[in-house]
């Protein structure tokens, strides 16, 4: 089994302003998890949530900022498992930005679910990522104080 979580989703706003929710930590916690984010290659970071026993997860995400181009794209690996530092998900989130005529679309390509036990957590993750977009979304739109197409979903993979 090699499956990638893969979405695309538009906004009305520029790049720059869809980065700031992919880089700055106060507000990836509004849409994702608490964490420990800096945007520098190499930096080690921690995602952290609730437990979830059932998908063997222990509520801990372990990551490192592999790559940053900055207002085009951001990779990170994406680490967890059960607990007791027993790693049973070693995985890849990229973010890729591209500036459109009228604004961006971002797309999120989550790889690495290469083990048959992260059936249930790819299944659960590939519906949660979407809706943390969806998130971003709304997030970004509020700021604005106005309606916008962000959050619509065009080619969704």
């Amino acid at each position: 089994m090699q499956k990638s979580i893969n979405h695309k989703i538009f906004f009305s706003q520029s790049p720059e302003e869809v980065w700031e929710y992919l880089t700055k930590a106060e507000l990836m916690e509004l849409w994702l998890m608490k964490n420990d984010f800096q945007p520098v290659v190499g930096r080690q970071f921690r995602f952290w949530t609730n437990p979830m026993p059932k998908f063997d997860f222990d509520g801990m995400v372990y990551c490192t900022v592999l790559e940053i181009i900055p207002f085009k794209k951001l990779s990170y690996s994406w680490e967890g498992g059960p607990g007791n530092g027993k790693i049973t998900l070693d995985s890849v989130v990229v973010w890729t930005l591209h500036p459109k005529e009228n604004g961006t679309e971002l797309h999120l390509a989550h790889s690495g679910f290469s083990e048959a036990e992260n059936l249930a957590i790819f299944t659960i993750m590939n519906d949660g990522w979407l809706k943390n977009m969806k998130k971003i979304a709304d997030l970004i739109n509020t700021v604005k104080n106005g309606t916008t197409d962000a959050g619509r979903i065009p080619g969704n993979c």
